[in-house]
């Protein structure tokens, strides 16, 4: 028998997510000095991370020998006083993708359904399918925008998780909170909403929901350091909800599945008030020096709300692979079902200005 015979059901045709391509990966397939190559694939922040994150980060690797705190006490108190939330409503995640996989140990399973948008963040998709459940996935509506009266009509009794972002990954797109409440208030009693707030940060009027965990409504949020806050290789992100969906979720993880140098990060980096202030202007900055780009390229784009753009270019991976031969890392969009569309994460104003030259260049504008 083979390893593949005695695995589990559906872990060999389980897809495998595929992440923006590192800059030493391309330096060393295509032979170029790393120094000169920028990434803007990722949606990570270009500003490097939060200086007081940093520092504790540094601080803390002094006693890198020591367990971390299980139950992430400095984090969890910290993000109570900033929310008005009680500690007990908070899970610490390894990245918020950790967290999506907790909802599906705690959820999910054969017979199980989740609701999606197509072009939704992969994760959710995998995450289904890891779990044997069936991710349903709901069109787009024009202009790839979120439609929520579509992912209310696909619930089925079987249904047990709804994923949505604002903003949207790739797409960019946010809904408002008007629409939000109305999808929130429309559930169904078997139905939790997942809310990915990756990206929220980065909107001006972003929706709050808190009223309706207050309320007994079934949601969740998660949320990330690794965006705004620039925390990305140390994958840590939390949730919030009812104290009695967070202490399902407490009983999934894994103990210490936060490491203590992340951790003490993330607890002082939501101190770094200025330097996300400073992230957040500089991206609406960037936004609206991609669209002048593009519109003056005339290209077609999704106006982005978070820290990225979708731009439509013809061929989205011949136009990836050009636009790396320049040293200009972007992330195709095709597995998402855009293949004329690239997803470019929002830089300073020189790797913009570097994109767009190239974009121009590839394109032959």
């Amino acid at each position: 028998m083979t390893f593949a015979d005695l695995a589990n059901p559906g872990i060999v045709t389980q897809p495998i997510y595929e992440p923006g391509k590192p800059i030493e990966t391309v330096a060393r397939e295509l032979g170029l000095d790393p120094a000169g190559i920028i990434k803007l694939a990722s949606n990570e922040n270009p500003h490097g991370p939060s200086p007081k994150g940093l520092a504790a980060a540094q601080r803390a690797l002094q006693d890198a020998h020591l367990y971390p705190d299980g139950g992430y006490f400095a984090l969890r108190q910290k993000l109570a006083a900033k929310f008005a939330l009680g500690m007990d409503q908070f899970v610490i995640g390894d990245g918020s993708n950790e967290l999506l996989e907790l909802l599906g140990h705690a959820f999910l399973s054969p017979g199980k359904e989740c609701v999606m948008h197509q072009s939704a963040f992969v994760v959710y998709k995998l995450v289904a399918l890891m779990f044997g459940a069936k991710p349903v996935e709901v069109p787009l509506a024009a202009g790839l925008r979120q439609d929520l009266p579509a992912l209310l009509a696909a619930i089925t009794p079987a249904t047990r998780l709804i994923f949505l972002a604002t903003p949207a990954n790739p797409v960019g797109v946010a809904n408002s909170a008007e629409e939000i409440a109305t999808l929130i208030r429309a559930l169904p009693p078997h139905v939790i909403l997942v809310m990915d707030e990756a990206y929220i940060e980065y909107l001006e009027n972003p929706p709050d929901l808190r009223p309706f965990i207050a309320e007994g409504r079934k949601v969740v949020c998660l949320r990330t350091f690794s965006k705004i806050y620039g925390l990305a290789s140390l994958r840590i992100g939390y949730g919030y909800a009812a104290k009695e969906l967070i202490a399902i979720l407490q009983r999934a993880r894994q103990p210490f599945n936060v490491n203590a140098i992340a951790a003490a990060a993330a607890t002082a980096a939501l101190d770094d008030e200025e330097f996300v202030a400073r992230c957040r202007r500089e991206n609406f900055a960037g936004l609206a020096q991609l669209a002048a780009g593009f519109k003056a390229l005339g290209l077609e784009f999704v106006p982005g709300k978070g820290n990225f753009v979708l731009a439509k270019v013809g061929d989205g991976p011949a136009v990836f692979e050009a636009l790396q031969r320049l040293g200009v890392i972007t992330r195709p969009v095709k597995g998402y079902g855009l293949p004329e569309w690239l997803r470019v994460t929002v830089g300073t104003k020189t790797q913009n200005e570097r994109l767009l030259a190239g974009l121009k260049t590839v394109l032959k504008l």
